[in-house]
């Protein structure tokens, strides 16, 4: 059960934090930067994807490791660096095989995607040992 607790809270946070960035305060900066590469609309299926999996990775090595002896902050750190990891992997891997891609849009991405999942780590952590016990 703690397990899932783990899973629930950091989808929150993490769904919650991601909905703000992306509906209203990054829209049109990403927009700026991708012009014609943009969609429309986002592909739900793809997102939903994503999403599923990476907040089981956020749980297996930010919060999970945390919850007997760990604190909010050894939690952040370690979701900042999968954060780090996972949106420096697409963005450099833009960076590097897509024309115009542009680095402004890649050194944004990937701070935000640091701050985004150390904040759901470190929040899912202690939302978790509040109900899991």
């Amino acid at each position: 059960m703690t397990y899932v607790i783990a899973y629930i809270s950091t989808a929150i946070i993490f769904f919650g934090l991601d909905f703000i960035w992306l509906g209203n305060v990054a829209t049109g900066f990403y927009r700026s930067q991708l012009g014609d590469m943009m969609r429309e609309r986002p592909d739900f299926a793809a997102a939903g994807a994503f999403y599923l999996v990476y907040i089981a990775g956020i749980v297996y090595f930010a919060v999970q490791p945390h919850l007997q002896n760990g604190t909010w902050f050894n939690a952040f750190v370690s979701g900042a660096i999968l954060g780090l990891i996972a949106y420096g992997t697409y963005d450099m891997t833009n960076l590097a095989t897509l024309k115009g891609w542009p680095l402004a849009m890649s050194l944004v991405d990937m701070a935000w995607g640091t701050v985004l999942t150390g904040t759901a780590a470190a929040i899912g952590l202690a939302i978790t040992r509040k109900f899991a016990g």
